[in-house]
Parts: C-alpha cells; structure tokens; sequence
C-alpha cells in the first residue's frame, strides 16, 4: 500500500522528501538552541537560513566551473569512446599475434559493444533519473517549497514525536521505544556519516585529478564522489572514465600519467574502505553492500531520483525490523523446540456445585439454626420472669 501510494505520487515528493531530510538532520541542532532559552520558532528560521547560505554560496561558487565541465565531458564523451575505438584499432596487429585473428576480433566486437551498451545505459538512467525528479515541479519550485516544509516540521518536530508516543501501546511501550531508537540510529549514522564521505571523496577525486591535468578532472571527481554512497559503483564509474580519458589525452606516452591516475584511485578506495567509512558510517545500517544496492537500483527504476532518496533510509528501516523479526522468532516456542511457561498468576480451584447439593445445604442449615432460633426466643422471657420490680415514685 505504501509503494502504490509512492508510486501515485512520485512526482510532487522530491521537495517533501528533501524537506524531511533536512528537518531530521537539523533537530539536534534547534535542540540545542531550544536548550539555551532561544524560542524554538525563531531557531528553526535560524538554522534553516544559515543552512540555505551556505549552501546558496557554494552553489553560486561551485556551479559555474562544474557546469562547464560536465557539460564539456558528455560532449566530449562520445569523441574519446571514438579515439579509444581507434587505439584498439591499432593495437589490433599485435592481438592477432597475441590471441590469434579470430579471437583478436571477437574481443574488438566485444569491447566495441560493451561500451556502447555502457553510455547507452548511463544516458537512460541519467535521463529517467532527470526527468522523473523534475517532471512536474521545476527546480525553482523544488528550492521554494523544500524550506518552507523544513521549517514547519522542525516547528512541530517534538509535539509530532510526542502525539505518536501518546497512540503507542502501554504495555509494549518499552519495546517499540527500542526498535524506534535502533532506527534513528542507523538512519542518522548512515546519513551524517555517508554525507561526510561524500565530501571528503569529492574534495579528494577533484584535486587529485585537477593536479595530475586529465581533462574534465573536476566532473569526473565530482561524479566518482557523489555516487560513492552506491558501493563500488562511483570507484568503477570514475575509474573508468578516468582511464579512457588519461589514454586518449595522453597517447603515445600515457604511462606515467596511467599509473598516477591508477594510483589516485587505489589510494581512493584504500582511504573509503578502511578509514573513511569505518570511522565516519560504521555499522550503522548493518546491510549487505549486495542488498543495498539493490535497493538503490530498485527504487531508483521505480520511483527516479526520490527513489534514490528514499532508497537507504527504507532499507535501514527493513532491515532493523527483519532483525527485530528474526530475534523475536530465535526466542518463541517454534524455534526453541519447547513449551515455554507462562505466568498466569496463583492456580485457582474451581468446585461445581450441583443443585440436589444447593438444597440439602439449605436444609441442613435451617436445621442448625432452628435450636438457635428458639433458645434466642426463650432468653428474653426468662429475663423479664427475673428481673425485680420497680418501685413507684413517692406521692
């Protein structure tokens, strides 16, 4: 139900979802405020417009150089697929003494369409992407709407937490608190933490590549960074063009800058792997790269470029309740193999009566009471039989 109701209105959630995002990243920041006597109206408005310069400045900074060279890059991408057609081309006299004529030539064939297929699958993708994110609603309104949901949800963020809390069952409160935290967790720690991976790839890939002087260095930093919170695949994607640019450019005597551009990624993905992610994401989502992926491939198809969005914060919310799922099903009966007790509190006896038994009770009653009855009748008489005259007042 929830997937149809995305899929109904996928074209007006970017700015809900991106408004959302911002509103949960920037609460601990307004509680802080909150905590030192500023009014939580006013720090909201606040935060939201520092936040919005900064971002506004690095915009006005950023995109002008990186336009150029994006757009440069995909009019230039189909050239140096041309040129690097033409290198195999050439190398295609030593293939035929390495690998034989035949298979020299299948593997020509089999470059030449994987790389077709490749640029054909990335420009449907990025197109799908593009057009699903921003089919309805234009940028401008996207950039409208989006802090004007952030504000009032940050307004409202603590007395939302709260009403919800009020509809949670009493008796299982404690545990719905514990897997509701576990979900904060790892979305917060997948978000903070991938989002300053981002960063510090894209600021490394572009000064990297900027330096060693491979055209477009800059767009293909920035693309290899941005796409690193898909595993692996900003690493083969801007490897990949890194390379066949570096061989285009610098053909005949490539090999120096080669192995500098190959050495700038293996550092890349060394720092990734075992510093950056380790120490800023951790295990905060505990999923399967395999799975993630899937995920983000999947929602993406489905849903565009919120899909993207939407993709890791569902499956870290999946995969806290399948564990959940899972835990609970490792301690039930059906797993352990075992009746397990239950406290049902002290055993109670319970005696049918018949109605013959009702009856002689009665009666065996009324029989023990009837001697009662009469010695209670006798002792007053008796008592006025022996109690003394009284004497009559003087006239």
């Amino acid at each position: 139900m929830a997937i149809a109701l995305l899929w109904v209105f996928r074209p007006i959630l970017l700015p809900f979802v991106v408004g959302m995002t911002l509103a949960y990243l920037l609460n601990p920041l307004v509680n802080l405020l909150q905590k030192i006597k500023i009014p939580r109206s006013f720090g909201s408005a606040l935060v939201l417009v520092l936040v919005i310069a900064v971002i506004s400045g690095l915009v006005l900074m950023l995109v002008p150089l990186v336009s150029s060279q994006v757009a440069g890059l995909v009019l230039r991408l189909p050239a140096y697929i041309g040129d690097l057609q033409h290198l195999v081309q050439d190398f295609a006299p030593q293939l035929n003494e390495w690998l034989g004529p035949e298979r020299a030539a299948q593997l020509e064939a089999s470059l030449a369409d994987m790389i077709g297929t490749g640029i054909e699958l990335a420009g449907t993708v990025a197109a799908q992407v593009a057009q699903s994110g921003f089919g309805v609603l234009n940028t401008l309104v996207v950039l409208f709407i989006t802090p004007v949901v952030a504000f009032y949800l940050l307004l409202d963020w603590d007395g939302m937490v709260t009403r919800v809390d009020t509809l949670l069952p009493r008796q299982h409160r404690d545990e719905i608190h514990g897997v509701l935290g576990q979900i904060d967790r790892a979305m917060a720690g997948w978000l903070r933490g991938q989002g300053s991976v981002i960063v510090v790839l894209c600021v490394y890939y572009c000064t990297a590549l900027w330096m060693v002087g491979l055209d477009f260095g800059i767009a293909i930093g920035l693309i290899g960074g941005i796409l690193s919170f898909v595993p692996y695949v900003g690493f083969l994607i801007g490897f990949a063009l890194s390379m066949t640019i570096a061989l285009v450019q610098f053909w005949p005597d490539m090999w120096v800058q080669l192995i500098i551009v190959l050495g700038i990624y293996i550092v890349g993905q060394f720092l990734e792997g075992n510093i950056l992610v380790p120490n800023l994401v951790g295990q905060s989502i505990n999923i399967n790269p395999v799975w993630l992926m899937f995920a983000l491939f999947a929602f993406g198809l489905l849903f565009g470029f919120v899909g993207l969005l939407l993709a890791v914060p569902l499956t870290a919310i999946a995969g806290v309740l399948i564990r959940y799922a899972l835990q609970k099903y490792q301690q039930s009966s059906l797993y352990l193999g075992e009746t397990i007790p239950e406290d049902h509190g002290p055993d109670v006896q319970v005696t049918v009566v018949t109605e013959a038994q009702v009856r002689s009770a009665e009666v065996s009653s009324a029989r023990a009471a009837a001697p009662a009855k009469a010695e209670a009748a006798k002792t007053p008489r008796s008592r006025n039989r022996q109690s003394p005259a009284k004497p009559k007042p003087a006239q």
